[in-house]
């Protein structure tokens, strides 16, 4: 019984320090602060004034389909957030496609998927949440359209508050902040020697000193670290203890456990990964590990196809996630939002798998 217990703690640390190792420093830390600097110095408001029912389709889906980048990283904070969109009169079809993309297309799990299971499983992740975040939406719009009806008739009979306040700085000093910060992080984590590296990662944050000294404020860049702190700390630490707790759990369920349900790019494979996505509830990041280790997808057991569709179902969608939206727009809009996440998940996940090949 010891020597078992010893084990599992040992798989469990071993599990822990690779991905420290491999992955923290060059991926997580810029992460973080990337994270931290687009919900400092983005402005929410900007974003979620454009998801009225009267809205342009390409600018409210559009907005909506990649706003997660931008407004959030997990579903604890995004689903406050829907609920005041609800609330405060955006379309049906707009907050449920952000509903969906804003936990699947954050930075932070975009970033991590391409370092920890593969570039090509990262990128099909981001192109295939904001494609299937407006497709669930636009869905959503065309079924419950008594919903933006009632909304259309709520919104004239309230008055409009006007959004103030403008940048005094120059228009090119925010993008070119992020340029460099994403610049870091992709020096960072290519694989080159850290001889041709170092340097580049040098210049680039000495450019990113260069314009929060001169063109932001103190209070600014104050904030800038306190919501990359606030990110950290709400994170890492189940980050670190999901990790370990995977690795332990492999001791005893080695991924070839789960060969059979996921070993192939079946549309049953695909399905099935979908459905567990949707019940399980997964903090952020930890979908990456889970089908890493867990599943075995980087050890080959997991195809490709099953890991997708549950990297698209699982950060979006979860039981409790699912009894809090049924509180917001009631069960009948809750049961045919989750039953379409399964479905388009799914068929994601096949469709990747089929190119794969």
């Amino acid at each position: 019984m010891i020597d078992i217990l010893i084990g599992s703690l040992l798989m469990g640390w071993e599990t822990l320090l690779g991905y420290l190792a491999e992955h923290v420093i060059t991926c997580l830390v810029p992460a973080f602060f990337i994270a931290g600097a687009i919900a400092a110095f983005i402005k929410k408001e900007a974003i979620l004034k454009y998801f009225s029912p009267d809205a342009k389709k390409s600018v409210a889906y559009g907005l909506a389909s990649v706003s997660g980048t931008v407004l959030a990283v997990c579903s604890c904070t995004i689903l406050p957030m829907f609920a005041g969109l609800f609330k405060r009169g955006s379309g049906i079809g707009p907050a449920t496609t952000f509903l969906y993309a804003g936990p699947a297309i954050n930075i932070l799990a975009i970033v991590y998927t391409a370092k920890v299971l593969g570039f090509d499983l990262g990128l099909a992740r981001a192109v295939f949440a904001i494609i299937l975040a407006i497709v669930i939406g636009l869905v959503m719009a065309t079924l419950f359209r008594s919903h933006d009806v009632e909304t259309r008739k709520k919104m004239a009979a309230t008055p409009q508050v006007p959004a103030g306040g403008g940048e005094e700085r120059p228009r090119w000093v925010v993008p070119a902040f992020f340029v460099m910060l994403v610049g870091i992080l992709i020096a960072g984590t290519a694989q080159a020697d850290w001889m041709i590296k170092f340097p580049v990662i040098y210049a680039l944050t000495l450019g990113t000193a260069y314009l929060l000294i001169y063109f932001f404020e103190r209070d600014e860049v104050t904030e800038w670290g306190w919501e990359t702190w606030d990110l950290t700390k709400k994170i890492f630490p189940i980050l670190i203890i999901g990790t370990f707790a995977l690795g332990m759990l492999a001791y005893f369920l080695p991924p070839e456990t789960f060969g059979p349900f996921f070993g192939t790019n079946s549309l049953q494979s695909t399905l099935l990964a979908s459905i567990v996505g949707t019940i399980l509830y997964m903090p952020t990041l930890l979908e990456v590990p889970v089908i890493g280790t867990t599943f075995g997808y980087t050890s080959g057991v997991m195809a490709g196809g099953p890991a997708l569709a549950l990297l698209l179902s699982g950060p979006s969608v979860s039981l409790p996630s699912l009894l809090v939206i049924s509180r917001i727009m009631g069960p009948k809009k809750t049961i045919v939002y989750a039953v379409l996440v399964i479905v388009f998940s799914a068929l994601a996940g096949f469709a990747y798998g089929l190119i794969l090949g």
